[in-house]
């Protein structure tokens, strides 16, 4: 299976963090805090590899494999506890 690789700057967190800093230093008001905050999350972003559909597919069927052994597992863990349940207290009948 292929793994997505995608090349990225040396140290690129470093330079957001200094750049980061100075901008700290300037003691800004709202607006830049919030800007800068907006360039911080473009650069992380950019740092995103998309996988390849080969993984997308393998991580989806993967995922599904999960939520339907979970739902087995509750599923059967609810039903032993309902028999449980009856078998203690039985059905009482009603007058």
């Amino acid at each position: 299976m292929e793994v997505a690789k995608k090349t990225i700057d040396e140290n690129p967190s470093e330079d957001i963090v200094a750049n980061a800093r100075k901008e700290r230093a300037q003691k800004r008001g709202p607006l830049g805090r919030f800007s800068l905050f907006i360039r911080q999350v473009i650069a992380e972003l950019r740092k995103v590899v998309t996988p390849t559909r080969r993984e997308l597919v393998t991580y989806t069927l993967v995922v599904l494999v999960f939520v339907v052994v979970m739902m087995a597992l509750v599923g059967g863990l609810d039903w032993i506890d309902a028999f449980i349940v009856n078998f203690v207290f039985g059905d009482s009948p009603t007058s």
